[in-house]
């Protein structure tokens, strides 16, 4: 079979076949509606639950530095009142249900869902129908969020091994939309106007800019009619458009070495000792996931047997990528005794060293693919992870992958090409952030 267009390219009215069933894999497919609503279920023959989501298309990136939290502050919003129903009424629906539902903002999206007996969907799509597309965001509700998210803020500055992952950004990120936090900070939240949030609401939640995304026991041509139903108002009065384009490439991104130190009277230091990686499209992606798994993925791993097993240096160590649209971050973390910071350092420095020379051997490369390959599976059985799945294709790829192509994918790298992908991407500037009580000026 062909590959099918993206959504953009798609007419409206008309469904599509993305992916055959296969084992493990449902039948996917995918109807644009009018005004560019798009419509992507995977149906799991025999699955009890269903998955159901809406995810806009902006993120914290896609926001001003005035305007930072923006997009996560409507997040919290949208689950405050629709012109039908109260916040309590909302919550009500969805516990009596027993249903999983929350959100979340990343840097690039902001996603809405529900998880519910396969019976419960059509009050699934009709409650997160109703909130992204008839939110009231009542002034009221603003304030008392307001107080909410500033708690938030406070919450995370209370936790250092979350904290730095920001710490990091901002400095590796520095002038860019990835840099900043997607909680926005006290100052940007304190006087982030109604009318602000509003604006964003409008342009960001229109039909071509969402998808909705469903998985688990259920019917596609069903789920369409249900979201038909539930944006019947806004698609009445919606122009002709093509849905967004799917989050690929773009400008390059500078990123910056050196160090970022915030000074805290913390029981532990946290680092993460990082430099650049790929972007979520680059065909390296695959060689660099099994590069960070077998330096820092598992209890084998290089740096989880030299740092806390060998010289009990530190509870928790381990190495990760982070991909967006145009760049990636290669990153360690670790957490360890202030006193024991240089050392940690320099095993972790050691370690990229060796593998930058080509120093992982075949046997670790294997036994990184087969963690990879394991948690992959076995993450992925779920009606919730495989609407997350879709939801993700939607948004960053040209195409929808099925698990046997994602894992015959993993099978294919080599240890040669792990070896290339870390020279290339180890061997140069690093940064490091660190949160500990240490004075501004200290060098590690």
């Amino acid at each position: 079979m062909s590959t099918p267009p993206i959504a953009a390219e798609q007419d409206p009215g008309t469904a599509l076949t993305l992916l055959e069933a296969s084992e493990g894999s449902g039948l996917v497919r995918r109807t644009v509606l009018p005004g560019g609503l798009r419509v992507v279920t995977e149906a799991v023959p025999g699955m009890r639950s269903a998955a159901f989501g809406i995810s806009a298309t902006t993120g914290s990136r896609d926001e001003d530095d005035d305007h930072a939290g923006a997009a996560h502050f409507l997040e919290h919003l949208l689950f405050k009142g629709t012109k039908r129903r109260s916040a309590l009424r909302i919550s009500a629906l969805l516990d009596g249900v027993g249903a999983d539902h929350n959100a979340y903002t990343t840097k690039e999206h902001t996603s809405y869902y529900a998880k519910v007996l396969d019976r419960d969907l059509p009050l699934a799509v009709d409650v997160v129908g109703d909130m992204v597309a008839h939110s009231v965001l009542d002034p009221g509700e603003v304030e008392t969020e307001r107080g909410v998210i500033l708690e938030e803020i406070a919450m995370y500055e209370d936790e250092p091994g979350d904290l730095v992952d920001d710490v990091f950004a901002e400095h590796f990120y520095a002038g860019s939309g990835l840099g900043r936090p997607i909680l926005g900070t006290n100052d940007t939240i304190g006087r982030l106007p109604r009318d602000r949030i509003a604006e964003q609401y409008a342009r960001a939640y229109r039909p071509p800019e969402l998808v909705v995304a469903a998985a688990g026991g259920l019917e596609h041509e069903a789920v369409v009619d249900l979201v038909r139903e539930a944006f019947a108002g806004v698609l009445a009065g919606a122009p002709d458009a093509a849905p967004a384009a799917p989050r690929i490439g773009g400008a390059p991104v500078p990123v910056h070495g050196g160090t970022a130190l915030l000074s805290r009277e913390t029981e532990q230091a946290h680092l993460i000792l990082g430099c650049e990686g790929v972007s979520r499209t680059d065909p390296r992606w695959y060689a660099v996931r099994v590069l960070a798994s077998a330096l820092g993925g598992g209890m084998s791993s290089r740096l989880f047997q030299e740092v806390r097993e060998k010289r009990g240096l530190a509870y928790a160590v381990q190495a990760f990528h982070s991909a967006h649209a145009e760049t990636g971050a290669f990153q360690i973390y670790a957490g360890c005794l202030p006193e024991k910071v240089d050392e940690v350092l320099s095993v972790c420095r050691d370690e990229l060293a060796a593998a930058a020379g080509g120093g992982l051997s075949a046997e670790e490369v294997e036994r990184a693919k087969g963690q990879i390959k394991g948690s992959w599976v076995l993450g992925s059985e779920g009606s919730s992870a495989r609407m997350g799945r879709l939801t993700a294709h939607e948004l960053g790829y040209a195409k929808h992958y099925s698990m046997d192509e994602d894992l015959a994918l993993f099978d294919a790298v080599t240890t040669d090409e792990v070896a290339q992908v870390a020279e290339e991407l180890l061997g140069g500037e690093r940064t490091l952030a660190v949160i500990g009580p240490y004075e501004q000026g200290r060098e590690f």
